[in-house]
């Protein structure tokens, strides 16, 4: 069983254009496509489609349309009941694949429905071999919010604490990083920019921007390798359409995917973890994690809007590994 929490999910709606996006213009869409969303809801939406047992945590009234949605897709989920709306986010894609996000901010969580959601993660966290802790967080939690569901989540520990793995962004990843051991993840899932980041905090002795990382995969190796080396467990960094890294405390890879024609990469990152606990939860080793999540965000990133692909739609085959050095 894999739980995700979703602190601030969404409606995402994503609009497919017949030509660049051109500001200040009347365009007309030629395709529109709507699902629940949010990194966690994403990952949970994954692992359905390819057959494995999951629970998505969320906050959320019983008739929002981000409920009805996971209804409508057999997801199963435990919702903290609150009054107010969920967010809607709008993507605008491009025919060349390029992307625009607008995300709302989401309701406002208070002290009091932050400690029920996180009593209602750790209640259906119990026996679980995974917990993912990801995406933004809701006007009203704090930045370390993250780090402490995961302290909360090892110290209800009976002997069997799930495995943690982390994907946010900004404050939050940095607090899930750079606090306590107890509330440092598993495995984190950072894009390029975020890897940037972490790296920078973790004492990488040189900055580098995404673009860097992303042209060298050796570079965004040894980024990984400082941020393992502060306390994570391990990274898997999405590099987009370069493929992936992992490293862990006892190497690092490069797992890249024939070219393939990107429709949307709206949720291929949270694909992409989806894949990585897929294959490590049917006792895979540290590549074959990587290929599956590979093969999984490439799969994402030819299909439309956010939808997720099943497991029979990936490519693991055609993914090719590359051991590289962490220093």
């Amino acid at each position: 069983m894999i739980v995700t929490l979703t602190a601030n999910p969404s409606l995402d709606r994503t609009v497919e254009l017949p030509a660049a996006l051109a500001r200040g213009e009347v365009q007309r869409a030629i395709a529109v496509h709507q699902h629940s969303g949010g990194k966690g809801v994403n990952v949970s939406r994954a692992l359905v489609a390819s057959g494995l047992d999951t629970v998505a945590v969320l906050p959320g009234g019983e008739t929002d349309p981000v409920l009805s949605g996971l209804r409508e897709d057999k997801v199963p989920f435990a919702a903290l009941p609150i009054a107010e709306p969920l967010r809607s986010n709008v993507t605008l894609t491009e025919p060349d694949g390029v992307t625009t996000k607008i995300n709302e901010p989401g309701p406002e969580l208070s002290a009091d429905q932050q400690e029920a959601l996180i009593g209602l993660l750790l209640e259906r966290s119990q026996g679980a071999s995974w917990v993912v802790l990801a995406g933004s967080l809701p006007p009203g939690v704090p930045a370390d919010f993250y780090a402490t569901v995961a302290a909360r989540l090892r110290s209800a520990d009976d002997g069997g604490a799930p495995l943690i793995a982390i994907d946010s962004s900004g404050t939050p990843l940095a607090a899930a990083v750079s606090g306590r051991g107890d509330g440092r993840p598993d495995l984190l899932k950072p894009n390029a920019e975020e890897l940037a980041e972490l790296a920078a905090a973790a004492g990488f002795t040189d900055h580098h921007t995404a673009e860097e990382l992303e042209a060298d995969p050796g570079l965004a190796a040894r980024a990984a390798a400082a941020v393992v080396g502060s306390g994570v467990g391990t990274v898997l960094a999405t590099l987009g359409s370069k493929g992936a890294v992992l490293v862990t405390a006892d190497g690092a890879w490069l797992a890249t995917h024939p070219p393939i024609q990107a429709v949307s990469t709206v949720g291929a990152g949270d694909s992409s973890l989806a894949g990585y606990l897929l294959a490590a939860t049917q006792g895979g080793t540290p590549q074959d994690c990587l290929r599956q999540a590979v093969a999984h965000g490439a799969a994402a990133a030819s299909l439309p809007g956010s939808t997720v692909p099943a497991v029979h739609q990936t490519t693991p085959d055609a993914v090719t590994i590359t051991a590289l050095p962490k220093d």
